[in-house]
């Protein structure tokens, strides 16, 4: 198993979400150019042979704060988008 993962410390202060953003503060809808993103993901087997992620499993605990989107193509392989402004109108 491998995990990528992100984390903010959200202590809720006057009654709201934190405004720390993670990433660059783009959601991951926002795409190349605004919101941050690994690319050409791949592990390493036993026999030390690269091989590329084929089933991801996304898991965003506060989507309306921070989120994340999967894809894949010829030229990044497998990657995901990833992050978002912390409070925003949707996450108050």
């Amino acid at each position: 198993m491998v995990q990528f993962g992100g984390e903010i410390v959200n202590t809720r202060a006057a009654g709201y979400h934190t405004s720390t953003q993670m990433g660059s503060g783009h959601f991951p809808e926002e795409g190349f150019g605004k919101a941050s993103y690994f690319r050409n993901l791949q592990v390493v087997d036993w026999d030390n042979n690269l091989l590329s992620l084929t089933n991801l499993h996304l898991l965003a605990d506060h989507p309306n704060c921070y989120s994340i989107k999967q894809g894949r193509n010829n030229v990044w392989g497998t990657y995901f988008y990833y992050g978002g402004p912390g409070r925003n109108v949707r996450c108050p």
